[in-house]
């Protein structure tokens, strides 16, 4: 019979990874003990908490949807009700999840601030608590969350969450979810806009922006520009809204942009950034013809950054000028590239599945809403949350069918 003989030098390795899986299990056997000594408190406006929250969004890895300032921006445009949720473990500060009160058929719902014009949310936490993702005892927390909101909301609804984003799980795991029936589409950066374009069809795209070129010089010229002052980037602003409205015209859809309150919001955000150009709520960016249609706009688009992460909040073109160009897919490249060497490591399309997403994003990431009711009306209010966006989930997923329902939607106005 043959033996095998234990190496000795295999020995601190395995007593090294032992330690480390124990440890491991420590941490998390007292984050879930910790739940039960974590104190959630509710603010009804965010001043307060402002040190506090400014710490925790300097984390990387926070949504900028969920920073102070984009925040404020919405409260002051929206006046809604807040019911903003603190954690505090030990004396410090746990986790903010920063929620408001919107009435929706009846129904008294918390939800993210601004969260009809969020990308990506993840809520604010702590390093460890972040860390400690799938750890936490769900149902207690469920349980605490429902009672601090009980008698101000009946349903906890957070929306457009990812699971794991960029390798960190979110702490909301566990808590009850649904898939949202929206994605959202991303391109990481690597160290030259040449090695970023291998990601992609990189032969194809440069063609396509070679033909793009010569189209656009022909009819001109053209100008890739990101006015520095102020009143400028409010006046792209209101050109995009403009460019906008007249597409949500043509198409027969609502126009998203058209209330006072969402214009005054996304203005507000204009002129919310740091000395670094680390942060920016809002920087319009935009191409501008020369020839005979010298100063004209043919593509604008509207992007933010938080860190390393830019996201394209939206985007327009002006249909009666060049359409032969796609003068958006030009804008993108010109944007894109340009911030390559700026610290940037995603670009970010935001959700919404269309064709130049897909054709510039090689990373598609699945978000999650979660739905918990807190009083007996939003156990009805969550199930038809559920219904609701499982039934778009499968439209979505059926080209034929979510063109069919495109096209009632547009006849309906």
């Amino acid at each position: 019979m043959q033996t095998q003989k234990l190496d000795v030098h295999e020995q601190p390795s395995d007593g090294v990874a032992l330690a480390d899986t124990a440890i491991s299990r420590l941490r998390q056997l007292s984050m879930k003990l910790a739940m039960a000594e974590i104190d959630i408190s509710v603010f009804d406006s965010m001043q307060p908490l402002e040190d506090d929250w400014r710490a925790l969004e300097r984390d990387n890895l926070q949504s900028l949807h969920q920073s102070y300032d984009w925040c404020a921006a919405w409260v002051s445009a929206f006046q809604r009700p807040l019911a903003i949720l603190k954690g505090t473990y030990d004396g410090q500060t746990a986790f903010i999840l920063p929620v408001e009160i919107v009435k929706s058929r009846g129904l008294s719902v918390a939800k993210f601030i601004a969260a009809d014009h969020s990308n990506i949310n993840t809520g604010l936490f702590s390093e460890s608590f972040a860390e400690s993702g799938g750890s936490i005892d769900a149902d207690k927390f469920a349980s605490q969350l429902q009672h601090a909101l009980k008698g101000r909301a009946d349903l906890l609804l957070l929306q457009n969450i990812p699971l794991e984003w960029r390798e960190r799980q979110t702490p909301l795991t566990g808590l009850p979810m649904v898939q949202n029936q929206n994605h959202a589409y991303q391109l990481p950066f690597h160290s030259t806009f040449e090695e970023t374009l291998k990601q992609l069809n990189a032969k194809g795209r440069r063609k396509k922006f070679r033909v793009q070129s010569k189209r656009l010089e022909a009819a001109g010229g053209v100008e890739y520009v990101i006015p520095e002052t102020s009143e400028e980037q409010h006046y792209l602003l209101d050109t995009f809204f403009r460019l906008k409205s007249v597409r949500f015209a043509n198409l027969g859809l609502p126009d998203v942009f058209a209330d006072k309150e969402t214009r005054a919001f996304l203005h507000g955000l204009l002129d919310k950034r740091d000395d670094a150009n680390r942060y920016f709520g809002l920087q319009m960016h935009v191409l501008r013809l020369k020839g005979e249609n010298q100063g004209r706009i043919a593509a604008i688009s509207g992007i933010s950054r938080k860190g390393d992460h830019i996201i394209c909040q939206f985007g327009a073109i002006d249909e009666e000028l060049v359409p032969d160009t796609s003068p958006g897919e030009f804008l993108y490249w010109q944007t894109i590239s340009g911030l390559h060497g700026k610290g940037v490591a995603l670009f970010d399309f935001g959700l919404g599945d269309q064709t130049y997403k897909r054709s510039w994003a090689p990373v598609e990431t699945a978000h999650y809403d979660v739905v918990l009711p807190v009083s007996p009306f939003g156990i009805v209010g969550g199930a038809a949350h559920r219904i609701v966006t499982r039934g778009k989930a499968h439209i979505k997923a059926r080209p034929k069918l979510y063109r069919f329902a495109q096209g009632i939607r547009a006849r309906i106005g």
